[in-house]
């Protein structure tokens, strides 16, 4: 059983992560008011290099960035890079509230892209999940009969491309650190 300190420190990383959404949400509708899609990613891209740069260096600097696995690295970030895109896309031609919802399906997409490519298992609880999750998705985006809007299959597409990401990333962690996906993310998400 998790000590006291220990689910309070959860909760609080859990409340910065969430934080941390809704100020990357609202800084992206503000931003791609004023710039495109590309523009936005780039300088994600340029600024969370810089961000990272100290842990880098001091993690043994360049030289210890090298990977064994550069095509999964650069894989893993076009797919990233389609989501992002579809994501920031689709902020611009939905409400928020109705996009966030839709992005909540990445961990359905998630878990049965596991089962098919890294032999996890499909428990019943598992798949009780998934079906709710996608039933509930469902209640919020779409409460009545109407026509289904483009900006919520960008931001499906994008939903799933985030839940390919997410297994990539569970393969690269076998062989890399976080540091490294992190740093090849920014360096192929940049030039990409």
């Amino acid at each position: 059983m998790a000590s006291a300190p220990s689910i309070t420190k959860a909760a609080l990383w859990m409340a910065l992560s969430i934080a941390s959404f809704l100020a990357m949400s609202v800084a992206g509708r503000t931003a791609t008011a004023a710039l495109n899609v590309f523009q936005v990613l780039e300088l994600r891209s340029v600024i969370g290099f810089f961000i990272l740069l100290p842990l880098v260096l001091t993690g043994g600097g360049f030289r210890a960035m090298r990977t064994q696995r550069p095509l999964a690295h650069i894989a893993r970030n076009v797919v990233h890079y389609a989501g992002q895109a579809a994501w920031l896309y689709a902020l611009t031609l939905i409400p928020l509230a109705v996009l966030i919802s839709i992005e909540f399906t990445t961990p359905i997409w998630t878990a049965i892209l596991a089962v098919s490519f890294l032999g996890e298992r499909l428990s019943r609880a598992r798949l009780t999940a998934i079906v709710l999750g996608l039933i509930g998705v469902v209640i919020i985006v779409r409460p009545g009969v109407g026509s289904v809007d483009p900006g919520h299959l960008v931001v499906l597409g994008a939903a799933m491309c985030f839940g390919v990401s997410v297994v990539m990333v569970k393969s690269l962690t076998r062989t890399d650190s976080v540091v490294r996906i992190i740093f090849w993310m920014l360096i192929i998400q940049s030039v990409v």
